[in-house]
């Protein structure tokens, strides 16, 4: 056994891509991406015929 002990070094915030902790910072920004997906997906479902086939969904 050892008795040295290691003190904690000072924090400091995490750098790189990390959670975002509280509300989004760019609420319109958001807005529009979650309006592009959703165009997107419904275009594949609609004119492309794209759906489920990741789901499990098979046609007979």
């Amino acid at each position: 056994m050892s008795a040295a002990t290691v003190s904690p070094s000072t924090p400091r915030p995490p750098t790189g891509a990390t959670a975002v902790d509280g509300a989004p910072r760019h609420l319109l920004g958001s807005a529009l991406r979650v309006l592009k997906v959703f165009a997107q997906a419904a275009f594949g479902v609609v004119v492309l015929g794209e759906y489920g086939e990741e789901a499990g969904i098979r046609r007979v």
